[in-house]
């Protein structure tokens, strides 16, 4: 059965029809918008050979579940846009580098980490099915189309995936307050996978003890602890950082 939902913006819809078109069903419009952007996102959508409905303000707002959406929102087929961690591993010519969310329930943090994922070129963020946000209208809008571009893969059993990803030689790191060495001190560029808890407790038992390292974010100043999504940001840049110096 398919899993059909609403996404909207200009940035979800326009990365959803270049990089999964088949799982597009429809396009709906502002009518009453004619400027340059929307003119390329019609363009995207004729090329893609997609159907476009053109509705009043009224309605789209009602499609789009009365938040903001820019005068477009998009009917899509999630199961066609579906991507395995095997998928994106086997499909690399780079050293693996993911970032495991292991129980992200709030979708404005989950939106985030899967912007500054896109930014830093991670490969794919995997998250568990239980106990975790899905990619919501609200992520892929916070998201800002990285949703659409980044793999994002919902694994039943986290604990198994990370046992295999660990089999392919790739190191999984941690952040924790009490990790044995400080980010900015700890070696990155080989095969990655970061790990970070949720928002109030962090990870989970099982997932810490899975762990080949514990790293903790230096701090510098007088808050204890930081929102997950700037946890990603600082870990996630620093990797990339030592990527392009040892290059």
């Amino acid at each position: 059965m398919s899993q059909n939902k609403i996404i909207h913006g200009f940035h979800a819809v326009t990365s959803r029809l270049r990089r999964f078109p088949d799982s597009v069903l429809e396009v709906y419009v502002n009518s009453e918008r004619s400027d340059p952007r929307m003119k390329d996102l019609l363009k995207t959508v004729k090329l893609q050979d997609v159907k476009l409905v053109q509705v009043d303000g009224a309605r789209l707002d009602g499609i789009a579940g009365h938040v903001r959406h820019q005068g477009v929102a998009a009917l899509i087929d999630t199961e066609k846009s579906y991507l395995s961690i095997e998928d994106v591993l086997d499909d690399l010519d780079e050293p693996p580098f993911l970032l495991i969310l292991d129980g992200i329930t709030d979708p404005h943090n989950l939106g985030a980490c899967l912007r500054v994922a896109d930014a830093m070129g991670v490969h794919a963020v995997i998250a568990p099915k239980d106990k975790c946000v899905g990619v919501t209208a609200t992520v892929s809008k916070v998201a800002c189309g990285a949703a659409e571009v980044v793999p994002y893969v919902m694994v039943t059993n986290l604990a198994r995936t990370i046992r295999d990803l660990k089999e392919r030689g790739i190191w999984v790191v941690g952040t924790a307050a009490d990790g044995q060495c400080d980010l900015f001190h700890y070696g990155q560029t080989g095969p990655i996978a970061w790990v970070l808890g949720n928002e109030g407790e962090g990870m989970r038992r099982l997932t810490r003890e899975l762990c080949d390292s514990l790293v903790s974010i230096p701090m510098y100043g007088s808050v204890e602890s930081l929102n997950v999504s700037v946890a990603a940001g600082i870990v996630l840049s620093e990797s990339r950082r030592q990527r392009v110096m040892a290059k």
